[in-house]
């Protein structure tokens, strides 16, 4: 399994080489050259075992440079210890044949953890094989929570050090806290004055710098990612869409070889495009739900083929979603053109020049074969969170709000009844003030915790200790720059 780049097809690299680079030289994505294929057979097997064994079996056919021991080792580090449940990402029946899949028993109670808990072994592992004793540098753009998953999964990690973007006034006051607290020597976070769009052009921007490559050889450093820009970072996202398959046929809800629905919230495109993998795999998929918030770009796009950045930014609050431009886009644009790299080079090039892009009426027609898209704003996010804990009793964070609404929208327009996942991202105790008020709770109070405190209490549902434990922790980290000052803010925590 070899590797090339969206924007410079005639690179072929290992797997180990694309996760220690983070992203190609000239602003391509690192994509697998040959999307692998499995049998009913192989989702049969799938079905007795655990959430590691299911994960080293996928894991293997895309890490061929990485030995069965390594992938053992590596996930088995990974999943072993800090989730919360026994099966990782547990399905749990909403109603009927509806389902929430929970992707955020992690450490830190968001589903980036399903990746960036494995993420720093596959780095390092990577490291080792090709960056010559170099040390690893992470850098990261966050709009909440990968910021988070990332600094507590390379936290005291040897050979690495991180350091993460996040806008000022763009997360939730939990993921603000729960990343300015963070522990450990080799960390760095930093906000910036903007939105995430700004963090993450700016991350892309210091990582495609020839002068700032050629300072960080000559100290003997090398750039990574941890945002899902790194195939490192998509490919463990794989694993949980096989797995709820197979959930799904040992409840007895489908049989093997029945197709079902997933529908995903998401911004950066990343978490519905790991669904699209495991789809071209083999995976029987009939629709991909793609859920967005008052930030609508990508419904927009997958129904007209037009994508246009320039709209008005909305602060919601579902703050992970709060994105206009959808890094990861460039990959299925990339394999549904025929892994034609001069077209999807053009499209972005327009989108960074001009702000927008349309693709063709063929494209379109092949996007909308797989996914439809819908949105949602604020106040029916908190509406949809309030029914679906009245009617369900089930509750759920925004993001995941969003999702729900979303899909009950498509499945009323279409009279599509297919059994189907909804992804939830999120514990809904990083955004107690939002699920508060969709549960039509007024709590008088500034304090994040006693929020915490009281939709635990009103709504019986236990909040995570990961959360709790944060009470009254003082913050390592308060600094703020400019977004064009990002790259001085780099230099400064390398020592260069």
């Amino acid at each position: 399994m070899n590797y090339t780049s969206t924007r410079n097809n005639t690179l072929s690299v290992t797997s180990g080489f694309a996760i220690a680079n983070g992203i190609s030289t000239e602003g391509g994505l690192f994509v697998p050259t040959d999307i692998p294929k499995v049998t009913a057979e192989f989702i049969e097997s799938l079905v007795p075992m655990t959430y590691i064994e299911r994960a080293r079996k996928v894991l293997s056919l895309y890490l061929t440079d990485f030995t069965d021991e390594e992938i053992d080792e590596d996930t088995a580090g990974a999943y072993s210890t800090g989730f919360t449940h026994e099966k990782v990402a547990p399905l749990v029946n909403l109603h009927d044949n509806v389902n929430i899949l929970e992707l955020w028993h992690g450490p830190t109670c968001a589903f980036k953890d399903m990746a960036l808990q494995l993420l720093p072994y596959l780095l390092t592992g990577s490291a080792e094989k090709m960056s010559d004793g170099k040390e690893i540098v992470i850098l990261v753009a966050t709009s909440g929570d990968t910021g988070k998953a990332a600094l507590e999964g390379f936290k005291d990690v040897p050979g690495t050090k991180i350091l993460v973007f996040y806008p000022s006034d763009g997360v939730s006051a939990m993921q603000k806290l729960q990343m300015t607290t963070q522990e450990g020597h080799n960390v760095g976070v930093c906000a910036i004055r903007g939105n995430f769009d700004d963090a993450q052009t700016g991350v892309k921007s210091i990582f495609t710098d020839p002068a700032v490559r050629e300072a960080l050889d000559k100290n003997n450093m090398a750039f990574s990612s941890a945002n899902s820009i790194n195939w490192g970072r998509l490919v463990p996202q794989i694993v949980y869409y096989f797995s709820a398959y197979a959930d799904m046929i040992a409840s007895g809800q489908i049989t093997n070889g029945e197709k079902i629905n997933f529908t995903v919230p998401t911004g950066n495109f990343g978490n519905i495009l790991a669904a699209f993998y495991a789809m071209e795999m083999g995976l029987p998929v009939n629709k991909l739900i793609c859920a967005s918030n008052a930030n609508n770009v990508l419904t927009e796009f997958i129904n007209t083929g037009r994508y246009n950045r320039l709209r008005q930014f909305h602060t919601t609050v579902s703050p992970s979603m709060d994105i206009l431009i959808s890094s990861n886009l460039e990959r299925l644009l990339f394999h549904l053109s025929g892994d034609n790299s001069e077209e999807t080079k053009a499209l972005f090039s327009s989108l960074s020049q001009n702000g927008e892009y349309t693709v063709s009426t063929e494209m379109l027609e092949k996007i909308q074969k797989v996914f439809a898209a819908g949105c949602c704003d604020d106040s029916e996010t908190k509406q949809t969170i309030g029914n679906t804990f009245r009617e369900n009793g089930y509750l759920c964070d925004p993001h995941t709000g969003v999702a729900i609404n979303v899909y009950n929208a498509y499945r009323e327009k279409t009279g599509d009844t297919t059994p189907t996942v909804i992804v939830s991202t999120a514990s809904p105790y990083k955004f107690s003030p939002a699920v508060l008020e969709g549960l039509g709770e007024n709590i008088v109070t500034d304090d994040e915790f006693e929020k915490m405190a009281a939709l635990d209490s009103i709504s019986g549902v236990p909040a995570p200790a990961k959360l709790t434990s944060l009470w009254g922790a003082s913050p390592r980290f308060t600094d703020i720059c400019e977004k064009e000052d990002m790259q001085n803010v780099v230099f400064s925590m390398l020592d260069i």
